[in-house]
């Protein structure tokens, strides 16, 4: 008897026991019974894993189109270079036929 009393009490097991207590209290009105792992871990992980998931997919997708954007406008803005070096270039030779 005094083994076990020294037992409980190195390990605490007075306050485990009365927490262990209060939460078979609590489950006794749970209606749905406890999740408990599948043995599939790939399974039982995806309901976290999947939600972080989708919200990174549109995370990227948003940063994806943005850099599109930015792409567009920079391509446009290399053409209207190239355009504007064209007709620098047409003028230059008109200018230049003119002094010959």
């Amino acid at each position: 008897q005094e083994e076990i009393q020294e037992v409980k009490e190195e390990g605490n097991l007075d306050a485990l026991f009365n927490s262990l207590d209060k939460i078979e209290e609590e489950a006794k009105s749970q209606e749905e019974p406890a999740w408990r792992p599948s043995g599939i871990p790939e399974e039982d992980v995806r309901s976290a894993v999947v939600p972080y998931l989708l919200k990174h997919r549109a995370y990227l997708q948003k940063i994806l189109k943005e850099k599109e954007k930015e792409n567009r406008k920079a391509a446009e803005s290399v053409l209207a270079g190239r355009d504007r070096i064209a007709e620098l270039q047409q003028l230059i030779e008109a200018r230049k036929r003119a002094w010959q």
